[in-house]
């Protein structure tokens, strides 16, 4: 605010909210596939709202950490079956249920593409403007304001101490990565690094190896209760998705069939 922009405050229905982060993580391993929808659709439906032609998102993810584009220039305008395909994976109409009505799932519906096109908004991608580098833009925040860090010193799962930290089921989000496809948060924070020259690779794979799929341990107990499932359903549910193509079971206990580091 002290910047001198206008800002809109938008939160979903908490109890709504509550309801799709268990069947997520319950039926897919994601416990943010809403989240997902719900980053993306209302700044669409306040420009339509407000008449704002013109609409930045942060980065591509399908260019900047690998993924499948769907048209040849959708890493600068942004393509809504994309959104639909890449990022949400599903459409949220499919998530009707005798919990969750229609009216429930406002914040997280796209409006309409003919509507979107009549308005004549053009949603475009920060990243294609300017080389899009999570350290730097770190760095940049921490300079300029007054910005808080982990105060752990660092995330668990990882050894960087300044990105997702505001959502306590984070670092669950980012151990079922690992569960599912055998990497975590501490392979993609180096990978990132490695490849925009803030680090070695021989560094990144010692800190990979120091902390990826370290269980997120701090906020379990909160992320339980949130959940309203026990110790024992969690596990059960972490193990129903487990890819057996990439984990085995040695004296008991999962590893990794192919370690990456």
């Amino acid at each position: 605010m002290e910047l001198g922009f206008d800002q809109i405050y938008i939160q979903a229905n908490p109890k709504v909210a509550k309801t799709l982060t268990r069947r997520f993580f319950i039926e897919r391993g994601n416990p943010k596939v809403h989240w997902d929808a719900g980053i993306n659709c209302p700044l669409i439906k306040l420009a339509t709202e407000y008449n704002i032609k013109l609409v930045f998102y942060s980065e591509h993810g399908e260019t900047e950490y690998g993924g499948n584009k769907i048209s040849d220039d959708s890493d600068k305008v942004r393509d809504y079956s994309e959104v639909l395909e890449n990022m949400i994976g599903d459409h949220p109409l499919n998530w009707v249920s005798d919990d969750v009505s229609i009216k429930d799932l406002n914040p997280y519906l796209y409006p309409e593409v003919e509507d979107v096109e009549k308005a004549e908004i053009k949603a475009v991608y920060m990243s294609y403007f300017f080389k899009w580098d999570q350290w730097s833009n770190y760095e940049y925040v921490k300079q300029h304001f007054d910005f808080e860090e982990s105060p752990c010193g660092r995330s668990e799962g990882t050894f960087t101490n300044h990105d997702s930290l505001d959502d306590k089921i984070d670092d669950l989000y980012y151990y079922m990565q690992y569960i599912k496809f055998g990497f975590g948060r501490a392979i993609r924070d180096a990978s990132r690094m490695i490849q925009n020259g803030h680090m070695g690779r021989e560094e990144g794979c010692e800190l990979a190896k120091k902390y990826d799929g370290e269980f997120p341990q701090k906020h379990f107990k909160d992320v339980l209760r949130y959940l309203d499932i026990s110790k024992d359903e969690f596990f059960d549910i972490i193990d129903k998705h487990r890819n057996e193509e990439i984990w085995k079971k040695v004296n008991n206990k999962w590893k990794l069939r192919f370690p990456l580091v």
